[in-house]
C-alpha cells in the first residue's frame, strides 16, 4: 500500500476525482480514481451503528465500504486517523445559502393593489411558486466555509420570501461547481404565513395569509382541471410543485395547527419549520404527525440586574429562557420526528454548542446525531444517498478529535463529495486537562488550562510540600515546552522540558534540563481532560425551577381541569327564565349540563348512584348570586397578527377562526369578570369584513377547542368613516369606496355577483369570498354590522330588504334610538355600548339612554365591549341601563347574557339557568349589577376555569417562580452582562385598528 505523502497530494486528488461530464477540458485531462482508506478510526456509520478501530474506503466521491476488517486495495492512499472519530456530515433543510438576499423595496406613495411584476403570473406577488432557487443559486466561498466549519456537508436552500416561495435546491457544500454539487434542483416547495418583501397591500394579516393560501390552492385545482381559460404560470408551477415535499415556516406553535388545517383541506402534509416553542403544545403536536425542523437559537438571558425593569418581563419569557433547550427532548419523548437547523443562529459555528445544550437537557447523543444526518435525508427522500456512511452513499463526512458533541472536541476536516476541507489542522491539539507528570522518576500532578488559545499550568510539589508551582507552557504544532521553578527564587530551581505530543494528545514525552543543567527524561500522561463532560446522571438531571403549564404563562394550569358533577345550594339564582330571580334555590350540574334548577332539590333523584359515594361537589352558596355566564357579542380578544384585512373592499374570505390565539391572557382575565362566551369579530376597515369566530373561554385549551361546535356562521360588515377611509391620510385614495355612496354600491355589487355565482356554482371556480356572501343569502351566515349614523343604517337595511336578506345585529348602533322602530320592523338586533359618546364625529349624537329606548321599541338589545378591558366589567356596563332609562335589573342582566345568546343563535344552549343548557355558570359575591360584586367562580361546560381563592394561591406561586428564575439568571452570570430585555406590551385590538398588522418573522 502507498501511504499519503502530503496534504497537497490529497487535495489534488479530491479536486480531480470527478469532472463535469459535459464541459470541455482546456488542456490534458487528469482523472485520479484511486481509493482513499481511512484507518484506525472510530467510525459512526449512523446514529445507532459505530465501529471502533474501523476502516472506511472512499472513491470517486462515494463511500465504498465502512466497518471492521475492510480489505484495503493495494493501490489505496491510506490516512491513519489514530483513533479520531468519523461522522456523517450534517444536513440543514432550512437554509438560504447561495441565494441572493432581496431587500424590501421602498413603498411608493399610496397602496399597491396589483402585482407590479409583468407577465402571465398570478395576481399576488407574495405567491411565487414559479420561482426556482436553483436558477439563481451560486456558491459563496465565505458562507460555504462557515457552514463546513459548523459541520454541514449538504443544505436545502430556498428564497425565504413570500407566502408560496417556490422550490428549493439541495446542494453539497463542496468546492466544486454548481453543476457538480447540486443533488436535487427542485427538492421541495416552501410556504409561510408572511408575505415578506411584497409591496402589495393584500394580505396584511395572518388570516389574510391563510385565505390567500387557501384560495390559491383552489385556483390551482381549477386551473389543473382544464376549465380555466387563462394562462397562469404561477398556478401551473404550483400544480407541478405539489408532487414535492411541502415545507411550511411556522413562527409560533399555534401556526402548526393552522398549517395542518390547510394541508388537511387539500390532502397533503407539511414538513414544519418550527419556532422552538413546540414543547408548550407537545402532546397535540405529536398527534399531528408532522416532521419538525427545530431551530437551536434559544433565548438569551435577560438583564435582570435592575428589579424595576425585571418586573416587566412576562413569566412566559422567563420560562422560555429556561425551558426552550429541552424542546427536542419533550418532543422526542412523545414520538415526534424532527431534524435540526442552524436557521436563526447568529453564527452557524455555534451549532454544536447549542446541540450540546439540548443533550444536557435530556436528549441522547444518538438522537441528536440522527436529527442532523439521517432524519433530514429521509424526509426529503435522500435516505439512500445521504446521512450515513455506507456503501454507495455520498462521501460527506467529518473527522473530529473525539465524540462530536463533547465539549473540547474539534472538527479537523469536513469532506464533501470526497473533497477534503481542512477545518482545524490535526497537527495541533487541545492539551487542557490533568496529567501525571514524571521527571526522572519524580511524580507530580499537572493541571493545564486553556484561555483563548494560550495554555498555562500549575503543579503540586511531591512529598510534604504541596504548594502550587506555576508552569509556563509553549505549544507549537505538536512540540511542547514546559518551564517551571521549583526553587525559592526566580534564579534557581527552573526546569526546562521539551517534548512531543502523541497523535491523540494524551501522552507527552521528551527531554529537558534540571536547574543544574543535567539532562532529564520526562513524560506526561493524561489522567482527565479538563473538558470531560458531566456524567450522564448529572448531565440529564432536571435542574429547571419553572413549571410547564397550559398555556405556558402566568395562571396556566399544570393539569387539565376536568368536569365535575356539582350542586350549588341556597343561592340567589338569576335564571333569565320565567322563574326570574329565585331566592335560596339550588342548581345541579351533571356531565357539563344543567340538570335541575329549583328549591330543596332531592339529590337521591339527581344523583341516585353518586350520593353515597361523594362523587359530586356540594357548594354552599348562601348569600351568593349565581348567574349564567356573561356573553360578549362584540370582542377582539384572542386574535393574533391583525384584526383587519382592510386592504380590499371585501375580505369576506378571511376567517378570524384562522388567527385565534388561545394563549391571550385576556381569556383568563375575562373569566375573572364572569365572561364565558365571546364573538371574535373582524375590524371595521372595509364594508365587508371577515368571518367571525364564536368561542368559549376554555382557558388553556388549543384554538380549535375554544370554538363552539355547531354554531351558526357570522360575518362583520361596517359603515361610516372607517370604510370610506376618512381618517387614513391623503395617500389612501385608491381603494374603493371613498364615499358613503360608494359603500352602498359596494354592497349591491357583491350581492349581485354572489347571486350570479350561486346560480352557476358547478361550472365556476370556487371563490371563497363569494362563498361567504352566498351563505348570507342562503341564511347560513349572519351579519353583525359596525355602525353609528342613522342614515347609513337605513341604507344598509334597505339594501338587505331589496336583496332579500336580514341584518342580524347592528353593533355600536349609537343612533339606534332614532330608528328603533325600523330596526324592529326589519328584524335587526342592537348590540350597543352603555355610555360611549363623542370620541369621534360620527358618534356626537350618541346618548346613554340608547339601550333603554331601543328595548322599549321591542328591539333585542345587548351591551358589548369592543374592548379587552371593558369586557371584564360587562356586569357593570349592564347596570348602566338601570341608571340610564330605568330598565329593570333582570332585563338589564339579560343584555349581557340571554340577549347576546339570542343574537348569536345560541340561546337554546346558553344564556340562562335552565335544565338542559350548558353549565356556563358564575358564582358572584353580590348582586352581579353591583360595583362591589366579584366573580368568585366561573364555570364553562361545568368545568371550573376560574376561582378567586385559587387565583390568590397562583399569584404567590407565580412570584416565587419568577424570583427563582431571576436568581438563576443572576447565578449563571446574566446580570448586567446579559441581553437587555426587549419586552413589548401586548397589542389589544378594537374596531378602529385600521392599520391591520403587517406580520413577519
Amino acid at each position: 500500500m502507498r501511504y499519503l505523502l502530503s496534504i497537497s497530494f490529497i487535495v489534488l486528488f479530491s479536486l480531480h476525482g470527478l469532472a463535469q461530464e459535459t464541459f470541455p477540458e482546456n488542456g490534458a485531462a487528469t482523472y485520479n480514481q484511486e481509493t482513499i482508506a481511512f484507518i484506525n478510526a472510530f467510525i459512526h456509520i449512523d446514529s445507532k451503528t459505530s465501529v471502533a478501530n474501523g476502516t472506511m474506503l472512499v472513491k470517486e466521491g462515494k463511500v465504498v465500504e465502512a466497518g471492521e476488517g475492510v480489505y484495503i486495495p493495494v493501490d489505496a492512499v491510506t490516512i491513519d486517523l489514530a483513533g479520531a472519530h468519523i461522522y456523517p456530515s450534517f444536513i440543514d433543510l432550512y437554509s438560504d445559502y447561495g441565494i441572493s438576499e432581496n431587500k424590501k423595496a421602498e413603498r411608493k406613495r399610496g397602496p399597491q393593489m396589483e402585482r407590479s411584476e409583468k407577465g402571465a403570473f398570478g395576481w399576488n406577488e407574495a405567491v411565487r411558486p414559479e420561482y426556482h432557487a436553483v436558477e439563481e443559486f451560486k456558491h459563496d466561498k465565505k458562507k460555504r466555509e462557515a457552514l463546513q466549519k459548523a459541520g454541514f456537508g449538504v443544505v436545502l436552500s430556498h428564497h425565504k420570501d413570500g407566502i408560496i416561495r417556490g422550490t428549493g435546491v439541495l446542494t453539497s457544500l463542496s468546492a466544486k461547481t454548481e453543476n457538480e454539487t447540486v443533488i436535487s434542483s427542485r427538492a421541495a416547495q416552501f410556504h409561510s404565513f408572511s408575505k415578506g418583501r411584497s409591496k402589495q397591500d393584500y394580505p396584511r394579516s395572518l388570516m389574510g395569509s391563510v385565505a390567500l393560501l387557501r384560495q390559491t390552492m383552489y385556483d390551482m385545482q381549477w386551473h389543473k382541471s382544464g376549465q380555466s381559460t387563462e394562462t397562469n404560470l404561477s398556478l401551473e408551477a404550483l400544480a407541478e410543485n405539489m408532487a414535492l415535499p411541502q415545507f411550511m415556516e411556522c413562527t409560533e406553535k399555534n401556526d402548526i395547527f393552522r398549517a395542518n388545517s390547510i394541508a388537511s383541506e387539500f390532502g397533503f402534509k407539511y414538513i414544519i419549520k418550527g419556532s422552538g416553542d413546540e414543547y408548550e403544545r407537545a402532546s397535540d403536536i405529536a398527534v399531528s404527525g408532522n416532521h419538525l425542523i427545530l431551530p437551536l437559537d434559544f433565548p438569551e438571558a435577560f438583564d435582570v440586574s435592575n428589579p424595576f425593569e425585571a418586573i416587566n418581563i412576562p413569566l412566559s419569557k422567563l420560562r422560555r429562557w429556561e425551558q426552550a433547550p429541552a424542546n427536542a427532548s419533550y418532543l422526542y419523548s412523545l414520538g415526534v420526528d424532527f431534524s435540526f437547523t442552524a436557521h436563526g443562529l447568529k453564527d452557524a459555528g455555534s451549532l454544536i454548542a447549542q446541540v450540546r445544550k439540548v443533550i444536557e437537557n435530556g436528549l441522547t447523543e444518538s438522537v441528536a446525531l440522527a436529527a442532523l444526518t439521517e432524519n433530514p435525508a429521509r424526509v426529503i427522500g435522500q435516505q439512500s444517498n445521504l446521512g450515513r456512511l455506507a456503501k454507495g452513499y455520498q462521501a460527506n463526512f467529518l473527522i473530529s478529535s473525539g465524540p462530536i458533541f463533547n465539549k473540547g472536541s474539534v472538527i479537523y476536516e469536513n469532506w464533501t463529495q470526497g473533497n477534503r476541507n481542512i477545518i482545524t489542522s490535526r497537527q495541533s491539539v487541545d492539551v487542557a486537562g490533568t496529567y501525571d507528570l514524571n521527571i526522572n522518576g519524580q511524580r507530580h500532578s499537572l493541571l493545564v488550562k486553556e484561555d483563548k488559545g494560550s495554555y498555562s499550568g500549575s503543579i503540586r510539589k511531591s512529598g510534604t510540600d504541596t504548594s502550587k508551582v506555576k508552569v509556563d507552557i509553549t505549544l507549537v504544532d505538536r512540540l511542547i515546552t514546559l518551564s517551571m521553578n521549583f526553587g525559592d527564587d526566580s534564579k534557581k530551581g527552573v526546569y526546562r522540558l521539551t517534548g512531543t505530543i502523541a497523535s491523540r494528545g494524551n501522552l507527552w514525552d521528551g527531554k529537558g534540563q534540571d536547574p543544574n543543567g543535567n539532562w532529564v527524561n520526562w513524560s506526561a500522561i493524561l489522567k482527565q481532560a479538563d473538558n470531560t463532560p458531566p456524567k450522564p446522571t448529572e448531565q440529564h438531571k432536571d435542574k429547571r425551577v419553572s413549571r410547564l403549564t397550559y398555556p405556558n404563562m402566568a395562571y396556566g394550569w399544570s393539569e387539565k381541569p376536568m368536569p365535575k358533577d356539582f350542586v350549588i345550594r341556597n343561592a340567589t339564582l338569576w335564571t333569565n327564565e320565567e322563574e326570574g330571580v329565585m331566592q335560596d334555590a339550588d342548581i345541579v350540574v351533571r356531565d357539563g349540563k344543567i340538570v335541575a334548577v329549583g328549591h330543596n332539590l332531592n339529590l337521591d333523584v339527581v344523583f341516585p348512584k353518586k350520593k353515597d359515594k361523594g362523587d359530586f361537589v356540594n357548594i354552599e352558596a348562601y348569600g351568593k348570586h349565581v348567574t349564567s355566564g356573561v356573553i360578549d357579542e362584540h370582542s377582539h380578544i384572542a386574535i393574533t397578527r391583525g384584526v383587519n384585512e382592510g386592504t380590499q373592499v371585501s375580505s369576506a374570505e378571511v376567517r378570524i377562526g384562522d388567527s385565534v390565539n388561545p394563549d391571550d391572557i385576556s381569556i383568563y382575565r375575562q373569566l375573572a369578570g364572569g365572561v364565558t362566551v365571546a364573538q371574535l369579530l373582524h375590524g371595521s376597515a372595509n364594508p365587508i369584513g371577515g368571518q367571525s369566530a364564536l368561542i368559549k373561554l376554555r382557558w388553556g385549551l388549543k384554538a380549535d377547542q375554544l370554538k363552539i361546535r355547531g354554531a351558526d356562521g357570522f360575518i362583520k360588515f361596517a359603515l361610516g368613516e372607517n370604510v370610506k377611509q376618512s381618517n387614513w391620510g391623503d395617500q389612501n385614495t385608491i381603494r374603493f369606496p371613498q364615499t358613503r355612496m360608494g359603500v352602498e354600491q359596494a354592497y349591491y355589487d357583491h350581492f349581485i355577483r354572489a347571486r350570479e355565482y350561486k346560480s352557476t356554482l358547478g361550472n365556476k371556480r370556487r371563490d371563497l369570498e363569494l362563498d361567504a356572501i352566498a351563505e348570507i343569502m342562503d341564511k347560513k351566515r349572519f351579519i353583525t354590522c359596525h355602525s353609528y349614523v342613522q342614515s347609513e343604517i337605513n341604507m344598509l337595511m334597505s339594501v338587505a330588504d331589496s336583496m332579500n336578506f336580514t341584518i342580524n345585529t347592528i353593533t355600536h348602533i349609537l343612533e339606534g334610538y332614532k330608528l328603533a322602530d325600523k330596526m324592529k320592523e326589519h328584524g335587526a338586533a342592537g348590540s350597543t355600548f352603555s355610555d360611549w359618546w363623542a370620541y369621534k364625529f360620527e358618534v356626537n349624537e350618541a346618548i346613554p339612554y340608547n339601550a333603554a329606548l331601543m328595548a322599549q321599541q321591542g328591539v333585542l338589545v345587548g351591551i358589548n365591549s369592543d374592548d379587552a378591558e371593558m369586557a371584564r366589567r360587562l356586569n357593570q356596563e349592564a347596570a348602566k341601563a338601570v341608571k340610564y332609562g330605568g330598565v329593570s335589573e333582570e332585563e338589564a342582566w339579560k343584555m349581557v347574557t340571554l340577549n347576546p345568546a339570542k343574537m348569536l343563535h345560541l340561546d337554546e344552549r346558553m344564556g340562562s339557568l335552565k335544565e338542559g343548557k350548558d353549565a356556563d355558570i358564575v358564582i358572584w359575591s353580590d348582586n352581579p349589577l353591583s360595583i362591589y360584586a366579584k366573580a368568585e367562580q366561573t364555570y364553562v361546560d361545568g368545568i371550573k376555569y376560574y376561582d378567586i381563592n385559587e387565583d390568590k394561591a397562583m399569584r404567590a406561586q407565580i412570584e416565587a417562580e419568577r424570583n427563582a428564575l431571576i436568581q438563576k439568571m443572576l447565578e449563571e452570570g446574566a446580570g448586567s452582562e446579559g441581553k437587555k430585555h426587549q419586552w413589548t406590551p401586548k397589542k389589544y385590538y378594537h374596531c378602529d385598528d385600521m392599520e391591520g398588522e403587517e406580520h413577519g418573522h
